[in-house]
């Protein structure tokens, strides 16, 4: 599988790296796993800068509405995606768009730079 994850509850994180072809059964079985494990809330870092995609637009939207769904059911946490290349950095921004989600979200180019960015403290972890 090209999508490897390690969800820390004890951190209350989730690290992934995707690695050779991504595909949308991929992801959604990513997605499937922190929903079973109620990791959704934590703080991600989805790392693609050892992949590429085989995402269609149209899969884009099908995960999009899934993300919708998601956010219903509790609180999403930051996410943090590392993609250095402009075509996956372009679907990473059409994810962003299409799952809109009350959470922070942001793109990057580095692991280090994403790891420094959800490290940090975020505004919405001050209001509780």
């Amino acid at each position: 599988m090209p999508l490897h994850w390690k969800i820390s509850h004890a951190g209350r994180s989730v690290d992934a790296v995707a690695t050779g072809h991504l595909s949308l059964r991929d992801i959604e079985g990513y997605f499937d796993d922190l929903m079973v494990s109620s990791a959704f809330p934590y703080r991600k870092l989805f790392d693609a800068t050892q992949t590429t995609s085989t995402v269609t637009d149209a899969e884009m939207m099908l995960l999009g509405a899934r993300m919708s769904a998601y956010k219903e059911l509790g609180p999403l946490g930051p996410l943090a995606i590392v993609t250095p290349s402009s075509s996956l950095r372009t679907q990473a921004m059409l994810f962003s768009a299409l799952a809109p989600a009350d959470r922070p979200l942001k793109i990057f180019k580095t692991v280090a730079a994403a790891r420094r960015w959800l490290d940090a403290p975020i505004e919405s972890d001050v209001a509780r």
